[in-house]
């Protein structure tokens, strides 16, 4: 299948195309914005409707020839005539061409999966409010195809080792920081990565819910989210956690949103690292450390104390 058909079928049932400034393709129904995970959400939710609502892909063909095959002229099971012809004719018409339109492995290796892979790359490599010029609509037309043609296999380990490899690099480069740059490099990666996700995920909802939900019994952001921390944090843990002990203990080293998303995003990777420093991870996530007994009451207190002592020496003041 060339490029030029493929595009013309995921352009939206026929619906005049619109491009915004960033040649992001939306339809006249509306997406409103097509750049950010939600609106790539609810995109693959109105196409699992869609595909809910339907007969499973060659049914209706199915159905149409045993109507033709069966309606001998002027016998009494053809009561509708030519007209109930037509009309099966006509309700079948995209269910034959989308079965005509075969996609083989090599139209999937040759135009289908380079298509994903661009739009991967830029997602995972974007920066926080950049507008990339993909359009979401066609990358999950892509996605979509592929799947309804048997491709899911091929595609889901495609994705895995091209994530995987992009993980390394972003494990290598994390290694050959310095430490006075380690935290902040880390917190970039980070966020980044888990920024990818909220757009990656939606655009392959399709083979999420109908390949690796039903035969994997997994889900897709689980097994994205143990990538990373398979590839980058289980790697930098043991590197990390003492200059962020470092840092707490030092105010203002780092900024406070810097260390919080870190914290956070560890304890979403892997809740057991608390075990590694309590005290840090009970300051971002709450009814991490036992109850507050009376007996260490002064002890709070002296805490208090140290702190707004801290601040004080830093230029704050009450």
């Amino acid at each position: 299948m060339d490029e030029e058909s493929m595009e013309e079928e995921g352009g939206g049932g026929g619906e005049p195309m619109m491009d915004d400034q960033n040649h992001n393709n939306w339809g006249a129904s509306g997406y409103g914005r097509h750049l950010l995970g939600s609106a790539a959400g609810q995109l693959g939710e109105r196409f699992l409707r869609e595909a809910a609502a339907g007969t499973p892909a060659g049914t209706e063909l199915s159905e149409a020839n045993g109507m033709l095959q069966g309606c001998e002229p002027g016998g009494a099971s053809c009561k509708g005539g030519a007209g109930a012809i037509a009309a099966a004719i006509n309700i079948n018409a995209s269910t034959s061409k989308f079965l005509m339109n075969v996609i083989t492995i090599e139209d999937y290796k040759s135009t289908y999966w380079p298509k994903l892979d661009s739009a991967i790359d830029q997602l995972l490599t974007q920066s926080p409010g950049d507008y990339i010029p993909i359009s979401y609509e066609q990358i999950y037309s892509c996605v979509y195809k592929c799947v309804c043609q048997q491709h899911s296999e091929q595609m889901y380990s495609d994705l895995i080792k091209k994530i995987t490899n992009h993980l390394e690099r972003v494990s290598k480069e994390l290694q050959a920081s310095p430490p006075d740059l380690y935290i902040e490099r880390f917190n970039v990666a980070l966020g980044q990565y888990m920024g990818a996700l909220q757009s990656i995920v939606p655009l392959f909802i399709y083979m999420n819910k109908f390949y690796i939900e039903t035969k994997l019994n997994r889900d897709l952001r689980d097994d994205l989210i143990k990538l990373f921390t398979e590839h980058v944090a289980e790697k930098h843990i043991y590197n990390l956690m003492p200059l962020l002990l470092e840092a707490q203990s030092t105010p203002f080293q780092i900024t406070p949103s810097t260390m919080a998303n870190i914290v956070k995003g560890l304890y979403t990777l892997r809740p057991e690292w608390v075990q590694m420093a309590p005290a840090l991870f009970s300051k971002f996530i709450p009814n991490i450390l036992p109850p507050a007994v009376e007996s260490e009451l002064q002890e709070y207190a002296a805490q208090d104390q140290k702190l707004q002592r801290e601040l004080m020496q830093n230029g704050f003041t009450r």
